[in-house]
């Protein structure tokens, strides 16, 4: 015979009450309240209903009818380089080569003798008359200190003179397949590099000591709480830093949970270990493989099918990767018959179609399975390229800011028909494509609530678009916000564990200080989080910042 005792439920560890719960699951979408024992919701409903799960040692959140959402996953960043960037020089907004110069000569003098100026995120459409900058700008107030700051896309940079004499890089030396050294009149070079030439001064810098590295990770998960990020997919992380990685979880100091993409290369290595999509821990877990197609449409190298409308010479290139096409196809074919996951960075409409016809080829040659492929970006799609993506399955992983600060100059680039195509994310989504939603951090902010407002607004950074631009293309709040939960989960093989405040997931929520679905569009931008809670702990607390800590 079962005793009163036996019978009762475990009282729950924490309760959240008093709350509009938009759970992002279809069979209950709204509640008042959420109870979590041990790190998984066990409890989703009414004030009554979940306030039964109460016991003496619950602890209680009175949300105060504010906004409970799930914990926002990130579909696509560059998390090592994100923390880096906390601490680097900022070159984002400045505005002219003037600016761009004296915050490079401002953050030298604050660094160590001898050590490299590195991150930037500079801008030139930013510039009040938008240029592309050179080692010129610089030289002179840099002197013996090397100076390399990339482009906010990641696909270009400009080195001062004493990097480009490092790299061994002078008017004698040839592109790299896949890249450009920018060259003046005369033919020397201008100090900047597109896509794979930068490989030239990769191979130089100095490897950061394991001390910075761990020192810029734990900076970066310290700020993804106070975005109320609770999971990132990490696309091409260095392997020495999925071992910091490894090192924080195994420590319980791993405060987001982690999806590691490393780049295609490792196919190999990576196959001989046995290793699948989705094999690790709650925390980190590995699998899948980041490689590119081309490169991106601000340093116009993105890959088109006719020629860019203000540089008529070109018409992109085609990766380094993807130059190769045989070993790009052998990598390709290898991880997937290992059973691993493939995410295919690809921006021009030619770029992606020749990444969904090696995926065709794939699935041909393998046969049916639960791949989840996923083209990173997919940003310029030809109009017969919508339905074959839906078609092959394949997953546009993609990052709506992108759209807000790339509108500036997009029609200029490549004239208004093929602009109406760009961040096409409504016609996907009526295609049947599934979206998975994510920023690119560094190339854009964390912020969910930054991506939010360029999803359901299409606002430009400029101004110049207030009602949208090509507003057809925006999304419903609760259509982003599903992308950024159950679309990223989803896409990386986990919308069995997160993704919605369902019972038996785990307890990833974040608390807003405003109900993002009654305001108005404008404002969402200006919502903040005001708790991040990861596995049922309290983890950020806005009013309380010494709570921004490590599980």
């Amino acid at each position: 015979m079962v005793t009163d005792a036996f019978a009762q439920k475990p009282a729950a560890d924490l309760i959240i009450h008093n709350a509009k719960v938009w759970t992002v699951d279809a069979n209950k979408p709204q509640a008042q309240a959420v109870a979590v024992l041990h790190n998984r919701i066990v409890a989703v409903g009414s004030e009554n209903k979940v306030m039964a799960w109460r016991g003496k040692h619950t602890s209680v959140i009175d949300a105060k009818g504010r906004r409970l959402l799930p914990g926002f996953n990130d579909a696509h960043v560059h998390f090592a380089d994100g923390g880096n960037s906390l601490s680097e020089v900022d070159l984002k907004d400045a505005s002219s080569p003037q600016e761009f110069a004296k915050r490079i000569a401002s953050h030298a003098a604050k660094m160590p003798e001898g050590e490299w100026i590195l991150g930037g995120n500079w801008d030139d459409q930013a510039f009040t008359q938008p240029q592309l900058p050179t080692r010129q700008m610089i030289d002179a107030l840099t002197a013996n200190r090397p100076v390399f700051v990339t482009r906010y896309d990641g696909h270009m940079a400009v080195a001062n003179s004493v990097v480009l004499k490092l790299a061994g890089i002078d008017r004698n030396t040839p592109d790299i397949p896949g890249g450009e050294i920018v060259r003046d009149k005369d033919g020397n070079p201008t100090g900047l590099l597109r896509d794979a030439a930068m490989d030239y001064v990769f191979k130089v810098i100095p490897e950061p000591s394991k001390e910075k590295r761990l020192h810029t990770i734990k900076a970066g998960l310290q700020y993804a709480l106070t975005q109320g990020v609770t999971s990132l997919q990490d696309m091409n992380p260095l392997l020495s830093d999925i071992a910091i990685y490894a090192a924080l979880a195994e420590r319980g100091e791993l405060s987001s949970r982690m999806y590691v993409a490393p780049m295609l290369e490792y196919v190999d290595e990576v196959a001989k270990l046995g290793i699948r999509r989705g094999f690790g821990s709650d925390f980190l877990r590995m699998g899948a493989f980041k490689t590119y197609a081309d490169g991106s449409l601000g340093s116009s190298t993105a890959y088109f099918e006719q020629a860019y409308t203000d540089t008529p010479e070109t018409r992109g290139m085609l990766s380094a990767e993807m130059l190769n096409q045989q070993q790009m196809r052998e990598r390709l074919m290898k991880a997937d018959a290992a059973g691993n996951q493939l995410c295919i960075h690809a921006i021009g409409d030619a770029g992606i179609s020749a990444t969904l016809d090696l995926i065709e080829e794939m699935q041909r040659l393998h046969g049916p399975r639960d791949r989840r492929l996923r083209i990173e970006h997919a940003q310029h799609l030809a109009a017969k390229d919508f339905a074959r993506f839906a078609a092959l399955n394949v997953i546009a992983s993609v990052q709506p800011y992108h759209a807000i600060d790339d509108g500036r100059f997009v029609d200029q680039r490549i004239g208004s028909d093929r602009a109406s195509r760009t961040y096409a994310f409504r016609s996907l989504l009526q295609h049947g494509v599934k979206l998975a939603i994510g920023t690119d951090w560094t190339v854009a902010p964390l912020d969910p609530l930054a991506t939010i407002h360029a999803a359901v607004s299409r606002a430009t950074l400029d101004g110049k678009h207030p009602q949208g631009w090509y507003p057809e293309q925006k999304l419903s709040v609760a259509e982003v916000v599903y992308g950024y939960t159950m679309g990223s989960a989803y896409a990386e093989f986990q919308e069995q564990n997160k993704g919605s405040i369902s019972v038996g997931k785990w307890a990833d929520m974040v608390l807003l200080s405003e109900d993002i679905f009654q305001i108005k569009a404008e404002r969402i931008k200006d919502v903040r989080v005001d708790m991040t809670i990861v596995g049922g702990k309290l983890v950020f607390d806005r009013f309380k910042p010494n709570t921004a800590r490590q599980k």
